[in-house]
């Protein structure tokens, strides 16, 4: 009898690699043998296809059935495999046509009556298909959308095994009680409701600074007593950015889709992640064993990673962020794989300045001791990557009565200043590979690869720190980034000593 062939997509991390199930009915004793690397749950998939084969009325011969996925030395893992697998067994038998099985990338979960259930990871496995040059494939009903959202290829959704039988030819009648299953990941979020950046009351300065993060997409320290407006700040980041690119859009809907979320459209507001210090490193930065899920870290990419009371998570955690701060990819080894996530997140930290909170006021019991001891938990190298380190100071009960000031800026302008900036910025950087400053490597700001070096009366304040060790090299670099997205938003050619200075005021403003 001949050989039955699938296909269906391995997933590591946003990665995916096509994967070829082989099936092979043979006389003797009936069993189901499942060989190439499969993990507990893929398994598993000997019963599910069994039960789900039989209750669609597809039943499989009884003889020995062997499902060999190549190459075997690739993990796999999960249930994703399912469709496929119990697809190439009836194609061995005989129940579908074999060649038009063969063709097909099958994705998807079987239920024991058999439905097909929604999966995780549909998009980034609908992408990989593609990339192969793939022209066709089957996908829950529950998750067309999510792979619709890709161009290109084929998309068959269906819901169950039944009906995607006969969506291969089979010579079968539909037997008319097929229902969707219900949705196997989170219900789909809506797009977050744009905060209004008037609303801040008072802290001037703190609201230019967000513009300048967002300007040059540069990480942030906001630190300051409770109720300063820390928080309402880095939560109305995402509103000011411009709106994801159509390729960015698609990672993070891949990275959603990953995560168990539905993916029912592409959004483009930039993410904004804000986990609890209580979260766990692999929480943070992503893990598990040969399943693993992109964490916070991943999550945030193209948005921003928000971490208050950034004093309180573990040193362990917040120091395994200087990597992905670095290069923009978090990699998760293990054993026997390796995954690669992007990380390419703008990081906004918070803090209080001291345990307490009520540093500078009578009720603040805190020695200095105990103030350089709290803030010193966030590592040196860990804040020597981040541009901008700013106070935000205690609102006064005047500021607090007058309320919303009329001439603040709102949302709606900051986002407009800093598209303008960012503009400016990309004809700048035209052809060097870098969209924003804060990307821009350092030998490029000091004119080496053609890049354009500042005059010694333009960084003599900034050399003179570099002398004296207030600043470290790659502190000088991140000034140096900072002041090109002052530039940009004053509408400068190139930085002055005033830009210049203005950034080595918001690098240093915590340690003053």
């Amino acid at each position: 009898m001949a050989v039955g062939r699938s296909r269906a997509v391995a997933l590591l991390g946003l990665r995916g690699e096509i994967v070829e199930i082989e099936a092979d009915l043979a006389p003797g004793v009936p069993g189901f043998t499942l060989i190439g690397l499969p993990d507990t749950a893929l398994g598993e998939a000997r019963e599910r296809v069994r039960s789900a084969c039989l209750n669609s009325g597809l039943d499989l011969p009884a003889k020995r059935i062997t499902i060999n996925l190549s190459p075997a030395a690739l993990p796999k893992h999960g249930s994703v495999f399912d469709l496929g697998i119990a697809l190439a067994a009836l194609a061995a038998a005989g129940l579908v046509p074999a060649e038009r099985v063969a063709r097909v990338v099958h994705v998807g979960e079987l239920g024991l009556d058999g439905r097909v259930r929604a999966t995780t990871g549909v998009l980034p496995a609908v992408l990989a298909a593609k990339r192969a040059g793939c022209v066709a494939v089957m996908v829950p009903d529950a998750n067309a959308h999510e792979a619709a959202l890709v161009d290109g290829i084929e998309v068959i959704p269906v819901a169950s095994l039944r009906g995607a039988a006969i969506r291969h030819g089979a010579e079968l009648e539909p037997d008319g009680s097929e229902l969707s299953p219900a949705r196997a990941a989170c219900p789909a979020e809506g797009s977050p409701p744009s905060l209004e950046l008037a609303e801040v009351i008072g802290n001037r300065e703190a609201v230019e600074a967000l513009v300048i993060a967002a300007a040059g997409g540069h990480h942030m320290f906001l630190v300051g007593p409770p109720g300063a407006g820390k928080t309402m700040l880095a939560s109305r980041l995402p509103a000011i950015l411009p709106p994801l690119e159509p390729e960015a859009a698609i990672e993070v809907a891949s990275i959603r889709s990953l995560s168990g979320m539905a993916v029912e459209r592409l959004i483009r507001e930039a993410p904004f992640e804000a986990p609890h210090h209580t979260a766990s490193t692999a929480s943070i930065i992503g893990g598990g064993t040969i399943s693993i899920r992109p964490g916070a870290v991943a999550r945030a990419a193209w948005g921003i990673l928000f971490l208050d009371e950034a004093p309180e998570f573990s040193r362990v955690t917040l120091d395994a962020l200087r990597q992905p701060l670095e290069s923009g990819t978090i990699t998760v080894q293990r054993a026997n794989v390796v995954a690669r996530f992007p990380a390419n997140f703008q990081l906004v930290l918070a803090a209080n300045p001291c345990p307490c909170g009520f540093h500078g006021t009578e009720h603040c019991r805190c020695s200095p001791m105990t103030q350089r001891r709290y803030l010193g938990r966030l590592s040196g190298p860990l804040l020597d990557r981040v541009d901008i380190q700013l106070r935000v100071p205690r609102l006064s009960s005047a500021q607090l009565r007058l309320g919303r000031i009329d001439g603040a800026m709102t949302t709606a302008e900051a986002k407009e200043r800093v598209a303008r900036a960012r503009a400016i910025a990309a004809s700048r950087l035209a052809g060097t590979g870098h969209r924003l400053n804060a990307e821009v490597p350092g030998a490029w700001l000091r004119g080496i690869g053609g890049g354009h070096r500042l005059s010694r009366k333009t960084t003599a304040a900034l050399d003179d720190a570099l002398e004296h060790g207030r600043i470290t090299m790659r502190g000088y670099d991140r000034v140096l980034r900072v002041a090109w997205s002052v530039a940009d938003l004053a509408g400068r050619d190139e930085p002055g000593p005033d830009e210049v200075g203005r950034a080595i005021g918001l690098r240093m403003a915590v340690g003053a």
